[in-house]
């Protein structure tokens, strides 16, 4: 078949398929429009999954009629600049929007209406496109002062087929609604109203520039939970900086929904980022688990390509190890800073396991019950045999009491009362308290000024010495062992290249590799933490995550996998039963040591109630 050009008209309708895939990335587009004219109030309507009606209305800076007419053309856009040369530089983009292929495309596949007043001052005009169809310009009538009005309708009406791979309106409704989110997350000061089929689903109001600001707008957006349990990211290096806010380990979620990234206000789906986050909680998150975040990076243009899609959802970076070594260490340094703090939310799903009940009464108290000897040596209430069918769980097995008790046959009298100046703290005023019981032989309850505490003492322990072991690791060279023949690893060439490329960072960690061909790497010693190991599928498992990440995180989570299996043999088994110098000691360790409010997966080492919770429970207040 000879070569043909084709016509203008198929030409827009396959930037279309490209640009437009759905209502959600129209609006996108429009919305990116209208911050980029410098809107400081955005209305999104919706009607039909926005498959038969689309608004925005914004008070950005508009368009005057001759703009109008240029602004439906394909590459026609008010955001790139010539220099005196005449050439555009596609490697500084400020803008969100770049390519001048939005405005055409969906007016090639719908009917197109866009209404706009200049803030220079006069009268507003229209114009309209149809199916590619385009209408001279006319005047019109505008509500506001300044801005634009852009209408979609039937979108897709020009490719009956595109309709038929459209998801349900709901579906769609949904989409759109994630990516005003999306867009109103990093657009803090700008007021965003959006309504689906004429109701308002979101109405967020401007709020001031800054973490503060921002962290309002995502606790709007993501709810109180997030609010109360995120941490600020504020790092930069080499002028790359990196801000936002992330959740505490506890505070993970089954999927990656809850992770938002964002590059120069521009809210992106890439890997090496996504990889950067997983790495950064290896350490505390099983592989089921996802952490829940909101990062912005500020980079100069010049080294990131934004022009990599057409939808400009993906970016790549000039120097990428640089941007995963900030994104990985400004996270360590905030969850090492949040110390043994875990997520409000555990106390909350602790409180919702109780309920209010009528028990079976205890039996009287009597001046010869043994309660005033405390618990430590108790072995249960004396009650009649006649009482013994009322059984109460765990009542009659060995628990532990810490109280500050005279020792025996002195009185308060033969003791001076000190200073309070020269008291060293009492145990209650620590963040964990002053342990007070030891319940099954597995739970710690300590007592706060204002709350209890209950600690798992086997998963907390296990976090203590697999923190322990992770310093020793990283204060000197991990102990390699030798295999007795050196293993090939047989690769696709281009896997085989960038494990090797990788050598000098696997060597740090006790792994040996070196080129071998073309498709092969050879290895020559292991971690001797990893033991007797599957090498051809530790280096295949390393491969891939170099393609799909960058980093070698498959050795990292197996030796730290071992370490935590070495951590979890090691460490204070359930069942034990503890003094209370131990419980006390190993509350301070925690209060010491970095990540102790969760285990090596993620899931809680303690829950704390305050007092007032507990008196909700019992109706006090």
């Amino acid at each position: 078949m000879p070569i043909r050009r084709l016509p203008p008209e198929t030409v827009n309708r396959i930037a279309a398929g490209e640009v437009v895939e759905r209502p959600s990335s129209a609006i996108k587009e429009l919305v990116e429009n209208a911050l980029d004219a410098g809107a400081s109030r955005i209305e999104i309507q919706a009607d039909g999954g926005g498959l038969s009606r689309i608004l925005i209305a914004d008070d950005g800076h508009g368009m005057a009629p001759d703009q109008l007419a240029l602004c439906v053309e394909r590459h026609a856009t008010s955001k790139l600049e010539p220099d005196d040369a005449g050439d555009v530089d596609l490697l500084r983009i400020h803008t969100l929007g770049f390519r001048g292929e939005a405005l055409p495309s969906i007016g090639s596949v719908a009917r197109l209406t866009i209404t706009s007043r200049p803030k220079e001052g006069g009268d507003a005009h229209q114009i309209t496109v149809e199916g590619g169809d385009q209408r001279p310009v006319a005047p019109a009538g505008f509500p506001g002062p300044h801005g634009a009005r852009v209408e979609v309708r039937d979108l897709f009406y020009a490719t009956p087929a595109r309709l038929k791979f459209m998801k349900s309106e709901r579906a769609e409704a949904m989409a759109i609604s994630e990516e005003i989110k999306r867009q109103a997350m990093a657009h803090e000061a700008v007021a965003f109203t959006l309504d689906l089929d004429g109701r308002t689903t979101l109405r967020l109001p401007a709020e001031h520039p800054g973490d503060h600001g921002r962290l309002k707008r995502l606790a709007a957006l993501l709810g109180r939970d997030f609010e109360a349990n995120a941490l600020l990211i504020d790092q930069e290096r080499d002028g790359v900086r990196l801000t936002g806010y992330a959740g505490l380990p506890t505070y993970s979620r089954g999927n990656a929904a809850h992770q938002y990234l964002f590059v120069n206000g521009r809210p992106v789906k890439d890997r090496l980022l996504q990889g950067a986050l997983r790495g950064a909680y290896a350490d505390f998150l099983a592989r089921d688990r996802h952490p829940a975040a909101v990062l912005f990076l500020d980079i100069d243009p010049l080294y990131v390509d934004v022009n990599v899609h057409p939808a400009k959802a993906e970016v790549r970076f000039r120097d990428p190890a640089l941007v995963r070594g900030l994104i990985v260490g400004a996270l360590r340094h905030a969850l090492a800073a949040a110390g043994h703090r875990a997520s409000t939310t555990v106390a909350a799903d602790a409180l919702s396991g109780f309920r209010a009940h009528e028990g079976v009464a205890a039996p009287a108290y009597s001046p010869s019950s043994p309660s005033a000897q405390g618990w430590s040596g108790w072995q249960g209430w004396a009650a009649p045999a006649s009482q013994s069918a009322q059984v109460l769980p765990g009542l009659n097995e060995r628990s532990a009491r810490v109280e500050d008790l005279l020792p025996p046959g002195l009185n308060a009298a033969q003791f001076p009362i000190p200073d309070p100046q020269s008291l060293p703290p009492s145990e209650i005023d620590y963040p964990l308290g002053a342990a007070r019981a030891q319940l099954h032989g597995t739970y710690i309850v300590a007592q706060t000024r204002d709350g209890l505490v209950v600690v798992d003492q086997h998963a907390a322990h296990e976090r203590l010495v697999y923190e322990r072991m992770k310093a020793q690791m990283a204060e000197g060279a991990v102990t390699r062992q030798a295999l007795l023949a050196p293993e090939v690893v047989e690769l696709d060439p281009a896997e085989a290249e960038r494990v090797a490329g990788k050598a000098d960072e696997l060597a740090e960690l006790g792994l040996i590799v070196e080129p071998f061909g073309a498709g092969a790497v050879l290895v020559r010693e292991t971690p001797a933490l990893l033991g007797d190991t599957d090498v051809q599928g530790l280096i295949r498992d390393i491969a891939d995550d170099l393609a799909e990440h960058g980093a070698a995180l498959s050795l990292k989570e197996r030796m730290a996998e071992v370490c935590g299996t070495m951590a979890c043999h090691g460490s204070v088994r359930a069942g034990r039963v503890l003094s209370a110098l131990e419980m006390n000691a190993l509350l301070r360790q925690m209060e010491a040591t970095p990540h102790s409010g969760q285990c090596n997966h993620g899931r809680p080492t303690y829950v704390e109630l305050k007092l007032g919770d507990l008196e909700k429970l019992f109706g006090r207040r």
